[in-house]
This record gives C-alpha cells, sequence and structure tokens, in this order.
C-alpha cells in the first residue's frame, strides 16, 4: 500500500488523461466527473490486494479496467436495461462518436463480458486499445505478444462485437 501511495503522485495526470478518455465515451452531463472516477479507481486499486504489477503498461490497464468497470456499475445503477432495450451500436460507432450514450457504454460492456468468457485475450486487447488509449506496440508488450498477433486479435475482437451489439432483440417475431 505504501508503494502504492508513493506511485499515485508520479501517474496522477496520466491517470486523469485516461479517465477522461473514457468520459468521452459518457452522455452529457454525466454526474461522474473525471476527477472523482480518478478517485473511485485510486479506491478500488487500493483494495487489490498484492497484485504484482508486471510494469507501467500493466498498471494503466488495469486502471482502465476499474474505471470501465465504475463507469458501468453507474449506468446500470441507473436503472438502464441490459442491451439498451434494442437500441444497437456497433464499436466503429463507439470508436467514432465521442459523446456515446452510457446505455450504449452498457450494451458493448455486455458485449466485451460476453467476448471475455469466449476469448479472455481479445477482450483484453480492446479494455487497452479502446478504453485504455495503448498502441498495438503497448498492448503488444503488456501481453507479451507480438505486434502482428495483437493487430488480428484486435481485428477479430471488433467484428465479433459488431455482430454481438447487431444481434440485440428486435421488435420482429
Amino acid at each position: 500500500m505504501a508503494a502504492l501511495d508513493r506511485l499515485l503522485p508520479l501517474v496522477h495526470g496520466e491517470l486523469r488523461r485516461l479517465a477522461g478518455r473514457h468520459m468521452r465515451h459518457e452522455r452529457v452531463g454525466h454526474t461522474l466527473q473525471a476527477s472523482a472516477l480518478v478517485n473511485e479507481a485510486y479506491l478500488r486499486l487500493i483494495e487489490v490486494k498484492q497484485v504484482p504489477w508486471q510494469n507501467r503498461v500493466h498498471f494503466f490497464a488495469m486502471a482502465s479496467r476499474l474505471m470501465r468497470r465504475i463507469l458501468v456499475d453507474a449506468a446500470r445503477a441507473k436503472g438502464y436495461q441490459k442491451r439498451d432495450g434494442g437500441l444497437k451500436v456497433s464499436l466503429d460507432e463507439a470508436v467514432a462518436v465521442a459523446d456515446t450514450p452510457s446505455q450504449n457504454f452498457v450494451a458493448l460492456d455486455d458485449a466485451l463480458n460476453a467476448l471475455e468468457a469466449i476469448d479472455p485475450r481479445k477482450c483484453q486487447v480492446v479494455e487497452m486499445r479502446f478504453f485504455a488509449g495503448m498502441s498495438l506496440e503497448e498492448t503488444a508488450e503488456a501481453l507479451h505478444l507480438s505486434v502482428g498477433t495483437i493487430k488480428r486479435d484486435w481485428r477479430l475482437a471488433k467484428a465479433w462485437l459488431a455482430r454481438e451489439l447487431d444481434d440485440s432483440p428486435r421488435d420482429n417475431p
């Protein structure tokens, strides 16, 4: 815990940038601010005991995952239905649109959870690339894989998520 306390002032700016990246995917007027997201992530990082931090990239990947979890929990607490009641969003749209509503974020989280059950590594690649904003090289370093493998995983994960998000319930019988 003392090491984490010493680390926070050194990484606070990067955590704020990461929180800002996450908040861009939230609806305008979201009650949670980037600074509160950083603080909540820090509190959850403190609760994680005995994590053998591999390197800087691993730390930020975990922080990003916690921030995603915090935002999804907040959206679910607001009463959003699973799968957004049929509203569809593709991963490419989510990447391209900075103010994606929280309900779309929940649908994306549901799809990521389904992907994680099938292929945890591809889910990690999406988290690192989309949520943490890591480059292909940084993601490859964090996962101890080649850049080519990360490119393939990223391409396949985006295609799988696009199909998953497109399979949301429809009004047609």
